[in-house]
């Protein structure tokens, strides 16, 4: 049998600008860098305290002086944005989730060190919710076995605006009520505080990928789930509606979470908002890799950096993840 040779055309080849690591750099469409990372904080109500979270390795809960280390640290990698989830002291949960709003709380104390140390340096984000702080673990008031959005208002706006007075820069509700970003952004310009910019959780699933945020938060809810409240995964239209109302709302800035499962809505809120668009890499989506990782199925660096990148190409500006620290400082991006 004759042997046919196969020449290709020598004007069209791809191939040509993937043939260095220079090259291939050069022409990249997506790009990841410090700027773009938020990392997320877990406070404690305490000074000092270092806690491991064991269902998300590397993570830990931090008292406030470990915290202050630890974000002066991350600083050094690149890392200017942070994002405060806290605990409430001991005893003080409640029907209504009233610690949140405490001045004297973990957020609250935290915000006023970070900004007192690193001024406009560090960009200081905190969750606004009820669930780590109400005896229920729901993200609202309970009234008769469900969650009363109304109500729910008062004390999500106390919350955001004790995150205010503390310094914060930018205030981010994740409960899921109707109309709260409306009812903070009005609450925070009628205070002074027209300058704090808002981030809506405006499109957050009722996933299975938070399970480890529920052990680092102690937030599990007590009966019932969050699909009342939080969206149905089977949905994007619908995410379009909540984010273009949080967009008529106020909203600085709209937040998609989780993140890996749902680039095909990052990707469709984005082709309708000009607002910046966030992408939460939530807790499961860390663990996965990480257990993973640990068992030598995948590897890590390479799985995370092909992750984020993702985030980033299906539209997201910035990247809410827990693999901020461990991408930066080991050069994975």
């Amino acid at each position: 049998m004759k042997d046919v040779s196969i020449t290709l055309p020598g004007r069209v080849r791809p191939r040509r600008l993937r043939r260095t690591p220079a090259l291939r750099d050069l022409v990249a469409e997506t790009r990841v860098t410090a700027a773009e990372l938020i990392m997320p904080h877990f406070v404690l109500p305490t000074d000092n305290a270092e806690i491991p979270v064991s269902s998300m390795p590397g993570i830990h809960l931090h008292g406030i002086e470990n915290l202050l280390r630890q974000i002066e640290s991350d600083r050094k990698l690149g890392i200017r944005a942070v994002l405060l989830f806290g605990h409430p002291e001991e005893g003080t949960k409640s029907p209504d989730g009233a610690a949140a709003a405490a001045a004297n709380g973990a957020v609250q104390r935290a915000v006023e060190r970070l900004k007192r140390e690193h001024g406009d340096e560090l960009i200081v984000m905190t969750d606004v919710c009820l669930c780590a702080y109400t005896s229920h673990g729901h993200c609202g008031i309970v009234k008769d076995g469900y969650v009363d959005n109304d109500a729910s208002l008062k004390p999500l706006v106390d919350a955001a605006l004790s995150h205010a007075r503390a310094g914060a820069d930018v205030v981010a509700p994740s409960d899921m009520m109707d109309g709260r970003v409306g009812a903070i952004r009005d609450a925070l310009d009628a205070h002074g505080f027209e300058h704090v910019a808002l981030l809506s959780y405006a499109v957050k699933y009722a996933s299975a990928y938070y399970g480890p945020f529920r052990e680092a938060a102690d937030s599990a809810p007590e009966h019932g789930d969050r699909k009342t409240y939080q969206m149905d995964c089977r949905n994007v239209r619908e995410a379009l509606r909540e984010s273009e109302l949080d967009t008529d709302e106020g909203a600085d800035m709209l937040m998609v979470k989780p993140a890996l499962a749902y680039l095909d809505v990052i990707r469709s809120v984005r082709e309708i908002s000009d607002l910046p668009l966030a992408a939460y890499n939530v807790s499961g989506e860390y663990s996965a890799v990480k257990a993973a990782a640990a068992n030598g199925w995948l590897d890590e660096p390479a799985i995370v950096r092909e992750n984020l990148i993702a985030i980033r190409r299906a539209g997201a500006d910035q990247i809410i993840t827990y693999h901020a620290r461990d991408a930066l400082s080991g050069g994975w991006l």
